[in-house]
């Protein structure tokens, strides 16, 4: 049997590295956005890469309170989030050339949150014929892009 080695995903699969207590409370205090890989940030919400992602371009928009649920937010709150996932997807179709996209928002624990009580939308761009036999087969998504190209080819078209 051959063997195909992703030794990054320990540190997803064990939570290596996670800081204490909310990812999101967290990145928003830190002005250093590269490392992060914050794309945008406006006041109530914030852009930024996944960094476990399930394709290149995985992003996902999280609000700037920690807010478990959408009707929770504001109406400033809400328009700042909807207006950033706009934003990406008009950044991803530009860039990437997708063919579609998933968006989703997993609320509570029980619905998947991996991050629970604050709220954030995955973008994922998706392409017909992207899928393939290696999840099935071996376990494994294969990533034909570093998280570090992806966030060079997207920055720009939040800074212009």
């Amino acid at each position: 049997m051959d063997l195909l080695w992703a030794p990054w995903r320990m540190a997803y699969v064990s939570g290596a590295g996670q800081p204490p207590g909310c990812l999101f409370c967290s990145v928003l205090v830190d002005a250093d956005d590269a490392r992060h890989g914050i794309l945008r940030r406006v006041p109530g919400a914030l852009l930024m890469l996944n960094a476990f992602p399930y394709a290149p371009g995985h992003l996902m928009t999280a609000t700037a309170r920690h807010v478990g649920s959408p009707e929770d937010l504001d109406a400033a709150e809400s328009l700042d989030l909807w207006r950033l996932t706009q934003q990406a997807l008009v950044a991803l179709r530009a860039e990437y050339r997708p063919d579609g996209f998933n968006l989703g928002a997993n609320v509570g624990r029980a619905a998947g949150a991996g991050v629970d009580g604050h709220l954030h939308l995955h973008i994922v761009p998706r392409w017909a014929g992207d899928t393939n036999f290696m999840p099935v087969v071996g376990a494994v998504k294969v990533m034909p892009e570093t998280l570090e190209e992806t966030f060079r080819r997207l920055r720009a078209r939040f800074t212009a």
